[in-house]
């Protein structure tokens, strides 16, 4: 028996030992070009920021302290928060039915309704954002629809609406395509084996599905969250200049004020408050159905 398992040991041991050379050197790779860059913007948020000279060096915590004692910037960080959790959720609400009826549909559309919401990828963002402010601006498709039918415009343009409708329209395929994966992972049995016990449908998609397919929803909300986050035409398009989000707000200390120190302080704070969210947000599933 010891005889027999020394071999297996070996091998598992070669098997390890292959994998850690092969993906070694890209993992190495990957970790400093990822280190690299924001050990930099550390040390450039650490220094000072002068009209004349710009940038320079020192140790010191003022860009931080700045950040978190101007209401200003606190609710600009407070807005970009809210707008991605809005998004976030419309995006669930609406893409959860589709990528379900998506997943279990038998129908030759199939592949047509795929590419529907595959199609929308191809264009940029910032061609889909100004199709947005067609819609939304005054005089507009919308607003003239709606002075037809009562004699009042509708106001959307520059507005929180139309942000977090542009940012929807961006993530909703992500989200669907995500949870649409995840949902055709799960055997249509046993939904078969819940409907042949009694229960109706709502009740087999709650008890059975949705455990299954809440480790892909998650993964999709979390995909959707951070995009959301660090969206930059979408708020700078359709927000206006008076509705901040920290993205805009990042660059526009970069090129305009060239602060670069308050910048990096910036990017900094926007990436932590996108991973501390998204770790807290992995406490909302129950143990058992983690990934």
């Amino acid at each position: 028996m010891v005889e027999e398992e020394h071999p297996a040991r070996l091998k598992s041991v070669s098997k390890r030992t292959a994998a850690t050379g092969f993906l070694g050197p890209a993992t190495l790779v990957v970790t400093v070009m990822l280190a690299a860059p924001l050990l930099l913007l550390l040390r450039f948020s650490l220094n000072r920021f002068d009209i004349k000279e710009l940038m320079i060096e020192t140790v010191t915590a003022e860009n931080y302290l700045r950040f978190f004692t101007d209401p200003f910037y606190l609710g600009v960080l407070r807005t970009t928060v809210l707008v991605a959790v809005t998004s976030t959720v419309l995006c669930l609400l609406f893409g959860l039915p589709l990528a379900y009826r998506l997943a279990r549909s038998q129908s030759r559309w199939k592949s047509l309704c795929m590419l529907a919401i595959v199609l929308p990828l191809f264009v940029g963002s910032t061609v889909r954002m100004v199709g947005w402010m067609i819609l939304f601006a005054h005089g507009g498709m919308l607003d003239s629809a709606v002075r037809w039918v009562n004699g009042v415009g509708l106001e959307v343009m520059y507005t929180p609406f139309a942000v977090v409708a542009g940012i929807v329209s961006i993530n909703l395929p992500y989200v669907v395509l995500t949870i649409q994966s995840a949902i055709e992972t799960i055997d249509i049995r046993i939904e078969e084996a819940a409907q042949s016990l009694g229960a109706p449908p709502g009740r087999q998609f709650w008890l059975v599905v949705w455990p299954l397919a809440l480790p892909g929803t998650a993964i999709a909300g979390i995909l959707c969250f951070i995009l959301a986050m660090n969206a930059y035409a979408t708020p700078y398009l359709l927000g206006g200049p008076r509705f901040q989000m920290m993205a805009p707000l990042l660059y526009w200390e970069f090129s305009t004020n060239n602060n670069w120190p308050f910048a990096s302080a910036l990017a900094l704070i926007l990436m932590s408050t996108t991973l501390v969210l998204t770790a807290c947000s992995n406490l909302l599933i129950p143990r058992r159905y983690r990934a």
